[in-house]
């Protein structure tokens, strides 16, 4: 029996690169003749840089930055051996995890950091820049990012305003760089969901409220990615409205194309693509996937709705272990899933899943397989 193990993390509770580690040591003590490979998953979001670092031997760099409230930090990042590509993750600078509860606010927190970390690797000579902009803190459509590339953006007396998300509407006029920094620059982006700019259905209303935002901030948030979208008509030519990829990272997505004119990709599917993992689906029996909550997000541009559709289209039995979930059974067959658990299940609690998650693994692997 060929099983392939390809699970995203389990967020803020355990790495894929671990995960993997540990279900392949579980199947190898009950399983021993069953043939086991290993390709830990991301789809752009917390976790990004480790898994470029795993499968393609970058080495770290670090960026004096700041983070989602100006504060002053240092970020990771991955260069190439030979120093002509970086990967960034957005989250390492403008990332939900830097900020505690209480200080989670989308009108106030800002891009600018990310914005920090593309320039140093630039300054240290990058010509391909990979960004992956999950686990973001912000809802300001990039212009913080931009703003520390040069941009400026003024109100309608002709005042720079604060890259943030409460001074979206507010913008009337785009200054470019004075300098061509970006020019030469090649921008791949990795999203990880692919939500609109704006709308019901876009960045504000489904993912500002986890960061922090009451009902009247999300519509304020919302309104003003809709005023953003239309001064890039004025000054760009073009709307990011439903642009595959836009609503990511609080508008992020949007503004890297706009800013940067980055290629805007899935995050998993440049990962399958630069591991051949399409042809490991095909020859395997089982793929084992999961993530630590798995919900109807999951099927909608993340790890577990890409590998469902892989595996469906290989004929590959899909089976998948996660830290908790509210679907049921039923719904999740349908939805290709062929077998499911959920560490909650042996653990009583899901804190007790977040926080020892390799305890309940050998109940979960025996369970599932």
């Amino acid at each position: 029996m060929k099983i392939l193990l390809a699970p995203d993390k389990f967020k803020g509770s355990i790495d894929s690169i671990t995960l993997c580690k540990l279900i392949q040591k579980e199947i190898a003590a009950s399983y021993p003749d069953a043939e086991v490979e290993s390709y830990p998953m991301a789809d752009g979001g917390d976790g990004y840089s480790s898994i470029i670092k795993h499968y393609f031997g970058t080495k770290d760099a670090q960026a004096l930055t700041v983070d989602p409230l100006m504060r002053q930090i240092k970020a990771s990042y991955q260069i190439s051996q030979d120093g002509s590509a970086a990967y960034i993750e957005m989250a390492a600078a403008s990332g939900l995890a830097l900020l505690a509860d209480n200080e989670r606010n989308p009108m106030k927190t800002s891009s600018y950091g990310t914005g920090l970390v593309i320039l140093d690797a630039i300054k240290r000579g990058a010509k391909e820049i990979y960004l992956g902009i999950g686990g973001s803190a912000t809802n300001d459509g990039g212009i913080g990012m931009a703003d520390a590339l040069g941009y400026i953006f003024l109100d309608k007396n002709g005042d720079p305003l604060e890259p943030c998300g409460e001074n979206l509407s507010s913008i009337t006029e785009i200054v470019m760089p004075e300098t061509d920094l970006l020019e030469d620059i090649h921008f791949t982006v990795a999203y990880d969901v692919n939500n609109p700019f704006f709308g019901l259905d876009g960045a504000a209303h489904v993912y500002a409220p986890q960061k922090g935002a009451n009902a009247a901030q999300v519509d304020e948030l919302d309104e003003g990615l809709k005023s953003l979208d239309a001064v890039f008509m004025k000054y760009f030519g073009r709307s990011v409205e439903v642009a595959p990829g836009a609503g990511a990272a609080g508008g992020m997505g949007g503004g890297c194309d706009v800013f940067l004119g980055a290629r805007l990709v899935p995050g998993i599917d440049y990962l399958i693509e630069s591991v051949s993992l399409d042809d490991k689906i095909a020859a395997a029996d089982i793929i084992i996937t999961g993530e630590g909550r798995l919900d109807e997000q999951s099927f909608q541009g993340k790890v577990i709705g890409k590998l469902v559709d892989q595996a469906r289209k290989h004929g590959t039995k899909l089976y998948a272990i996660c830290g908790e979930t509210a679907m049921n059974i039923k719904d999740l067959n349908a939805l290709g899933v062929d077998r499911f658990v959920a560490l909650s299940e042996f653990s009583g609690s899901s804190a007790e899943s977040i926080a020892n998650p390799e305890k309940f693994l050998s109940f979960a692997v025996k369970k599932i397989l």
